[in-house]
């Protein structure tokens, strides 16, 4: 086709459509469809923009236009729904992956003269924001529950990009990959606006208004492309503790490979001299996604991940840092913004120590989206309150079930940019769960397609996390008076397994005298629940969980194991082998003889139900989201309190005050420091 500039500067592009029986109202044979785009060279992007391509004509069953079309690789889709559908209302209802719902195979391109649809702004970001909020107008023939805005990243794409063998694309035109999110508005009139939030990506974006509901989604219009003024800058800063209490990580994401610039980060006590570290560079490529949707439908380019490593840090001192690439044809840098954090108390040390725990977040849009209203509803609450509290915590375990991205790996950004107020700020430690990691024939210990096709791929290089091997996620570190074991429930724990005996070993080198609060972590369910699933299967747990670890915790005196996967709060009396050692419910001392059990998988994702059975080592239940924190005031003081995400007030707590020779049974000051004298 032709091109031509407009007074605007923005290219249309014009299609001749030929050989096809059109049913579409508003649209004729050979007519020329303008629409609004530019010319990129970028071998993936969003649909329609190459003028260069020609568009085949062909007749469907339902009578609509289908057209030969380059696919959309990297959909990036921010889907609001401009009437709602009940198939849209339904998307996220049992946790389902809401994009999973949407008919990407069965997309197909039919622009339409009457149909409109433009965002007021053209480049974003010019100030360093990594997010900005954009007004999308748009126009349509007759308004019906059947339209949906969408927006792609990138901007443009190219038929080449398809992959090959997904056996759900079943005939032609296809589009290749699936939307984020979507949200009820309906629209009365026919045209109208929607605000939308956009984060920095890396690549450009562009609002696309489909027909045909989520079912038979057919494209209409297209609006110009939007952009951020940096697209790879250095952004989503994690921390995360090292191998040594003096040592904190700084993970990040860019879209600057090393042979384009160079990463570092410049660091150093605040208002002190700053002094630069290298980083080291990861990325993964869709042949290192084990299955579909990760490798097919869900897949986008992930950019690039850098992990900076700072060294003989001071205890409890703060240090301010920022990102860096040396660009590698000038020599000018890129810069992050400016971040700061404390570093950890050495361990022993006798100071106020503050520890956040939860399981199962997830994500979710601020725009109002449908995976915010169904699919993990509570996690801007938990995000929100934690980020209000954030003088008031030192370290935060999120203990598996991380994004839901679920294989669409565009919503790693989105969680990333997220979290970013609080894992800029104080270590962002992630523990595996069956979204991560489990996957048919991938090695996972549960043969589930749990992590749509991620297979721990994703997790493991984008969060650092200090194991030997972070392909098996298991690790310890120490935080002052606390020392945290971290198991993989996604690998084998069972006895006699490489897992347990990491667990036995992290457990026993815990020194009580130092460290008295012992605690134990893990994804999956590996202690008590009253969990309605379980509750059926007549476990109230994980097969085979208990059987092996409890005598571990018995063993070693662990103070609390900390579990995800059920979504909601569960609190147990301190228990061992089905027996409540313990009566006492707000305030233990002295020696307890047994682990109180705590379930705190409501981060964010869809509550799960309690079982009716009265179980009775149940202190406390809640079906509602929260957290848990740990308070260490002292070596014989820890305040244990659940927290609701929705407004952060305490609803269970209990203390415990002891010494340390409660814990190893001993009545001199000269007993061993460790569990080992067990």
């Amino acid at each position: 086709g032709e091109k031509d500039k407009t007074e605007n500067g923005i290219i249309r592009a014009e299609f001749a459509i030929f050989q096809a029986q059109l049913r579409s109202p508003g649209i004729k044979t050979e007519q020329s469809i303008h629409y609004q785009s530019h010319a990129l060279t970028h071998s993936a992007g969003l649909v329609f923009v190459s003028p260069s391509i020609q568009n085949r004509g062909g007749s469907s069953e339902a009578g609509r236009l289908k057209m030969a079309m380059p696919c959309v690789l990297f959909l990036l889709l921010l889907l609001q729904c401009l009437a709602f559908n009940q198939a849209a209302g339904a998307m996220a209802s049992g946790g389902e992956q809401p994009l999973a719902q949407i008919g990407i195979h069965r997309a197909v391109f039919a622009l339409h003269g009457n149909a409109s649809i433009k965002a007021n702004h053209s480049l974003l970001g010019t100030k360093g924001e990594d997010s900005e909020w954009v007004t999308v107008k748009f126009r349509i023939p007759t308004a019906s529950p059947d339209y949906w805005i969408a927006v792609f990243s990138p901007a443009k794409f190219n038929s080449s990009s398809c992959p090959a063998g997904d056996e759900r694309r079943v005939q032609p035109p296809y589009i290749c990959s699936a939307p984020i999110k979507s949200s009820s508005k309906y629209v009365k009139t026919g045209k109208g606006s929607l605000k939308f939030q956009l984060i920095n990506q890396r690549q450009d974006f562009s609002f696309a208004l489909f027909s045909g509901g989520l079912s038979n989604p057919t494209l209409v219009a297209v609006s110009a492309p939007i952009s951020f003024a940096n697209p790879k800058a250095p952004l989503y800063p994690r921390l995360a503790q090292g191998k040594s209490w003096n040592e904190m990580t700084v993970t990040w994401t860019s879209g600057y490979n090393i042979d384009e610039a160079v990463p570092f980060l410049q660091w150093g006590l605040k208002g002190d001299t700053q002094i630069r570290s290298p980083a080291g560079t990861l990325t993964f490529n869709r042949n290192s996604m084990c299955g579909p949707p990760a490798r097919t439908v869900g897949w986008r380019d992930p950019g690039f991940f850098h992990t900076s490593f700072l060294k003989d840090l001071w205890p409890n001192s703060v240090y301010t840092y920022k990102m860096g690439h040396m660009l590698s044809n000038n020599g000018s840098i890129v810069w992050s913004k400016s971040y700061s954090f404390k570093s950890s108390p050495y361990p022993g040390q006798d100071s106020l120590q503050r520890v956040i725990i939860f399981g199962d977040m997830g994500k979710a849009e601020r725009d109002g989206s449908n995976e915010y209203n169904n699919y993990q509803p509570g996690s801007l609450n938990t995000t929100d309150t934690l980020i209000k509290d954030l003088d008031n915590y030192d370290i935060v375990f999120h203990i598996g079930d991380i994004s839901y991205a679920n294989g669409y790996i565009s919503q790693w950004d989105q969680f990333t940019q997220m979290v970013e107020p609080i894992a800029s700020t104080v270590p962002y430690m992630v523990a595996s769960g069956n979204h991560e990691r489990d996957y048919p024939g991938s090695g996972s210990f549960y043969d589930t397609n749990d992590s749509g096709g991620e297979c721990g791929v994703v997790a493991e290089t984008m969060f650092y996390v200090p194991a030997e091997n972070r392909a098996k996620f298991w690790y310890s570190t120490d935080y002052g008076m606390f020392h945290f074991c971290v198991a993989d429930t996604e690998h084998d724990w069972r006895e006699g397994s490489e897992q347990y005996k990491f667990i036995e070993k992290c457990l026993a080198s815990a020194d009580r005298q130092k460290q008295p609060w012992l605690v134990f972590i893990a994804h999956r369910v590996l202690g008590y629940s009253s969990n309605s699933f379980y509750a059926m299967q007549g476990s109230f747990e994980e097969p085979m969980g208990r059987d092996d670890m409890q005598k571990l915790w018995q063993k070693y005196k662990v103070d609390i194991a900390f579990f995800g996967h059920v979504h909601n709060y569960e609190r147990t009396c301190p228990i061992y082998q089905n027996i409540c050692v313990n009566k006492e419910k707000t305030h233990y001392s002295g020696t307890v003889n047994g682990t109180i059990n705590v379930v705190v998988g409501g981060g964010g994702s869809h509550l799960s139900d309690f079982t009716p059975l009265q179980t009775y080592w149940s202190i406390y239940k809640d079906h509602d989201y929260g957290f848990v924190k740990l308070t260490a005031y002292n070596h014989s003081s820890l305040l244990f309190e659940y927290k609701k995400s929705s407004d952060g007030v305490v609803y269970d707590s209990f203390t415990i005050s002891r010494d340390y020779r409660d814990v190893l049974a001993c009545v001199h000051d000269g007993c061993e420091a460790t569990t080992w004298a067990m």
